[in-house]
């Protein structure tokens, strides 16, 4: 395997670039939504992880207008794994950990929380990992209303599918259910939103294919999400609707907290213990 220097900062660069059109397309949006008050715009944070392993950027807008909380989080990290996140690299199957953990990762994070309890929240990410002995890429887009709209449903995964058939047609069904187990919440015996697509470990031996692929993945996010948010963002809603959408961020909470993958990876290596909580919702309820 080699260190694939080339094709890790052609990652790192274009999950950059995304961030930077998806915070333009929020900020957008801010301006046109509903007031009096002013537009939100994004905090922009540098981040590191300890040892000097590299580091990202955290962008979080709260209290806007049609935002109440949003993060997009962008990094590029190295460094060793620690033993227990060597051994879950492991039961993965990913080789090599015992005589080489070092590792290399990027990608892009974000988690919208919305005013309106009519517009959906919604999570996205895409991500290329590199250790000594393999590489892959991962990510998804998951929809997570408190108000289903069924429209809204079949509009967020009709993108999402076009984007993945343009690929394979077998990424969309495959991606999909990968995304309904992924996202479900055991102890809840329920999903935590409408789904989407979600991969890990994508390696078909063709790292400029993948990487298509899952840029793919992330140029359709803007198109799947952009609308719903603009139809529901100036809709009338009642204290019954806010009082669900507290209650559905629960379901949020305790998903991010106890079972993504992601956020256990995060706190393990050393990272920015804000960033990677920041997918965590402004104010929630439990009943």
């Amino acid at each position: 395997m080699t260190q694939m220097t080339e094709e890790r900062q052609q990652a790192a660069q274009w999950f950059r670039s995304l961030r930077d059109q998806i915070t333009a397309a929020f900020e957008a949006l801010e301006d046109a939504g509903p007031g009096p008050a002013d537009p939100g715009r994004f905090e922009v944070t540098p981040t590191a992880r300890a040892d000097d392993g590299g580091g990202g950027i955290m962008s979080v807008m709260r209290g806007g207008r049609v935002f109440e909380k949003v993060g997009v989080n962008w990094s590029e990290v190295h460094g060793t794994l620690q033993p227990r996140a060597q051994a879950a690299m492991a039961a993965r199957g990913v080789p090599g950990m015992a005589e080489d953990a070092r590792f290399w990762a990027s990608g892009i994070s974000l988690v919208a929380h919305m005013q309106n309890p009519h517009a959906p929240a919604v999570h996205m990410n895409t991500r290329m990992f590199w250790t000594p002995h393999a590489w892959w890429f991962g990510g998804g887009a998951d929809l997570n209303p408190c108000i289903e709209y069924p429209a809204d449903t079949a509009h967020f995964h009709a993108t999402l599918e076009t984007a993945c058939n343009a690929h394979d047609p077998e990424y969309y069904p495959r991606f999909k259910a990968w995304a309904d187990e992924y996202f479900f919440i055991p102890h809840r015996g329920r999903a935590r939103g409408v789904g989407g697509v979600f991969y890990d470990d994508l390696n078909s031996g063709d790292w400029q294919a993948d990487f298509a692929f899952t840029r793919a993945v992330g140029a359709a996010f803007l198109p799947a999400f952009l609308p719903l948010a603009q139809a529901h963002m100036r809709q009338d809603w009642t204290e019954a609707d806010k009082d669900a959408q507290l209650v559905h961020r629960g379901l949020y909470a305790e998903y991010n907290l106890v079972y993504d993958r992601g956020t256990k990876f995060g706190l393990e290596t050393g990272h920015n213990a804000d960033a990677v909580l920041m997918s965590l919702p402004p104010m929630a309820k439990w009943v």
